[in-house]
């Protein structure tokens, strides 16, 4: 029996020195060591240094980092290298002059640690060499140079550190191409940390894809076993949790570095990539109950059955830590916008669930409020007066999709990251890219074209460059349109201005017919055709507008639609107001496309009818479907046999991504109540998790609330 408990989670595999480790690394202590101890690095004394050149100041910066950042070896640990300055867990490169940061970093990417597998970063380090003199700027070329630099500095300080087993699988990794599994964890793991230590929170992708080859080689030449290679990934996994702190401060979640895995679906030939590896991962998340790498796993017609049990056994473990695609649909997805296949057939995410390529793709999401613009542009109830009318619920429609299209073009004629800038000639808008920069020279060695085009990251630098807006308060949106045409223009309970008069004074006063609007319709979550049509329209009028976008606006940025919240309903709460379906100012509303909470009464089953009512081919960032499940009602065989049916359905019937957890309400309220009891304890929030203590009552309470209304 070990030791270590990890909340209640009973399988036992891996060896009792990994489990202390995890439970060391889970509970703070080495984040809040490198956030008390060794929080940035100075350059204060530098003398000059803001007339030097923005390299020469770069390579000053990040040759400082790897020089003094301290080495952390832990006792029994498999794999080297730390990220332990602890500004870097704020997103931020962790150095500083005259008391400021000097750089800022890069996240909602994914990069090229495929590459670095294959080629090594010798190999990265010659193509830079082979393009000197080519398109764009050496001087870009040099600074990427000089990151490798830093990396051979840091990478010789944790050889002169280490020692036996350790030492020796270090020696070659990550400069030359690893030739076994323990050298490709050891490889992948450092070339990550190293982009961690500089501040970036990047995804890392399809680890399996990844490391399978590696392990499969390993085992038939009988070098090592599949314990010892679970026992390696399961450090890989533990050192992952190096920045959790033991109180971190309350808000948003910790957990939130964007570190995410995707498992199984097919490689950019059609094969199926589902290995060992993939179902190594599953064991120590099982084990362990890691929630820092948020896992979704690509399920497509021919995925196998024991690949959904197996993940249906974890996922009602709790915690949410892992999420499902629908593979088949997002293929389509992404080859109708205009992917080549094999391209497409590679893709993961940028630090949530918004699909991209790695390594080949800048990326940058534009989220905004759908329900404040029916509320305040079209219904005007931010206004002492209403100065629209409509005669029908169509005419009303009608103006909603034009105030929306104002948003959404506006918003991409002044976006950022590719930028706008009038031509003084014409008078017009044109875009120009970002310009030269060293926030983001450490991605930019990690993407496989900015060398050869001799562009950064944020300079064009990339083969996609993507912004996606992001349409929140779908079902709410839905649900008030739905109410609408019901009390105003079906059954003509009130008029149009006396509902808008109503919505100004948030109900007072008309209880009995905010009860009406509340409980008399079926909202969407319920499988209502009628709402539900309203849902899928909004979803492909607003899909319609964003790619109009890409024919009207000459400029080298892909424009692609999403729909979320990511919790933003929280942040939306003081520029809302009462809605036409009987909910008041202030009452938390939907989250992503999911049901506003309280309004879906029919189940997983009602809830996932609806969702997959609208076409989610044309949302091809991404559209996630949050669904909580009574703990109690998934035990035992019968419990994995429904969670993995329900994955099956929600592909069948055109979903596009799935994130489920099982919760106990009694233990949230226990955890609110008596937090040092639940220091572990993982929910998933909104496209990442987080331990639900680290979430202040805001966030909390919505999770009960969801977790509430859903069980």
């Amino acid at each position: 029996m070990s030791n270590y408990n990890f909340m209640g989670r009973t399988a036992n595999r891996l060896c009792e020195e990994t489990r202390r480790y995890a439970y060391e690394s889970l509970h703070g202590k080495y984040g809040t060591d490198a956030m008390v101890n060794s929080p940035y690095i100075t350059m204060d004394d530098v003398e000059g240094f803001e007339s030097m050149s923005l390299n020469d100041r770069f390579s000053l910066v990040i040759n400082r980092v790897a020089e003094q950042a301290p080495i952390r070896i832990v006792d029994g640990e498999l794999i080297s290298g730390s990220a332990n300055l602890g500004e870097a867990i704020g997103h931020v490169f962790p150095a500083k002059r005259n008391g400021e940061f000097i750089f800022d970093s890069v996240s909602h990417v994914t990069l090229a640690f495929d590459k670095v597998l294959k080629v090594g970063i010798n190999g990265i380090e010659k193509e830079i060499d082979d393009n000197m003199g080519g398109e764009g700027s050496d001087e870009l070329r040099v600074g990427l140079k000089n990151v490798v630099k830093a990396m051979r500095v840091w990478h010789k300080r944790y050889l002169d550190a280490t020692t036996g087993k350790v030492h020796e699988n270090l020696k070659r990794v990550p400069f030359e191409v690893p030739t076994t599994f323990y050298e490709a964890v050891q490889s992948l793991w450092f070339s990550f940390a190293f982009t961690r230590l500089c501040g970036n929170w990047p995804g890392i992708g399809r680890i399996d894809e990844m490391l399978g080859k590696y392990l499969d080689n390993d085992l038939k030449k009988g070098i090592i076993t599949i314990d010892e290679a679970r026992e390696i990934l399961a450090h890989f996994f533990i050192k992952g949790c190096e920045w959790i702190q033991k109180d971190t401060s309350r808000g948003s979640g910790d957990a939130q570095h964007y570190q995410n895995l995707v498992l199984a679906g097919v490689d950019e030939n059609g094969n199926e990539v589902t290995n060992r590896v993939t179902y190594l991962v599953l064991d120590i998340i099982e084990e362990l109950g890691i929630s820092d790498f948020p896992i979704t796993i690509r399920v497509n017609k021919n995925t196998d059955e024991k690949l959904l049990a197996r993940a249906a056994e974890i996922v009602r473990l709790g915690g949410g830590i892992i999420a499902f695609y629908n593979e088949d649909l997002i293929l389509r997805s992404l080859t109708d916008y205009g992917y080549p296949l094999n391209v497409a057939r590679r893709f993961a995410n940028d630090g949530c669930w918004e699909v991209q390529i790695p390594g080949e793709t800048h990326f940058a999401y534009h989220p905004f409020d759908g329900l404040r613009i029916l509320l305040r542009a079209v219904l005007n109830v931010s206004c002492d007066y209403c100065d629209l009318h409509f005669d029908t619920y169509e005419e009303l429609y009608a103006e909603y999709v034009k105030c929306l299209r104002d948003h959404i073009v506006r918003d991409i004629n002044e976006t950022n990251g590719y930028m706008t800038q009038v031509d003084q000639t014409t008078g017009k808008r044109i875009w120009h890219a970002a310009g030269p920069s060293a926030n983001d020279m450490v991605v930019s060695l990690f993407e496989n074209s900015c060398a050869v085009k001799g562009r950064s990251y944020h300079n064009a630098g990339t083969n996609y460059t993507v912004i996606s807006p992001h349409l929140g308060g779908a079902a709410d949106i839905a649900n008030s349109l739905y109410a609408i045409k019901k009390l105003v223009f079906e059954e003509k309970k009130i008029t149009y201005e006396e509902l808008v008069d109503i919505l100004r004074n948030n109900w007072e006063g008309n209880e009995v017919l905010r009860q009406y609007a509340r409980n008399k319709y079926v909202y969407y979550g319920n499988a209502n055709k009628e709402v539900d049509e309203i849902f899928a329209k909004v979803l492909n009028d607003f899909a319609d507008i964003v790619f109009e976008c890409n024919k009207e606006i000459d400029s080298p940025v892909m424009f692609i639609p999403g729909v979320s919240t990511f919790g933003r309903q929280i942040d939306w709460l003081p520029f809302r107001y009462a809605v036409p379906f009987g909910y008041k100012q202030g009452d938390i509303l939907a989250g992503n496309a999911s049901p506003t909470p309280g309004t879906d009464i029919s189940g997983a089953t009602g809830i996932i009818r609806s969702y997959c009512a609208a076409d989610h081919s044309k949302q091809v960032c991404g559209a996630a479907l949050d669904i909580i499940l009574n703990k109690a009602s998934v035990s035992g065989q019968a419990g994995v046999d429904a969670i993995a049916s329900l994955v099956k359905g929600f592909c069948e019937l055109g979903g596009y991504f799935l994130q489920m957890d099982t919760q106990s309400l009694e233990t949230l309220l226990d955890a609110k109540e008596n937090p040092d009891k639940y220091k572990t304890l993982s929910v998933r929030v909104s496209g990442w998790n987080a331990r639900f203590v680290t979430l202040d009552d805001r966030w909390q309470e919505m999770i009960i609330e969801r977790t509430r209304a859903d069980i």
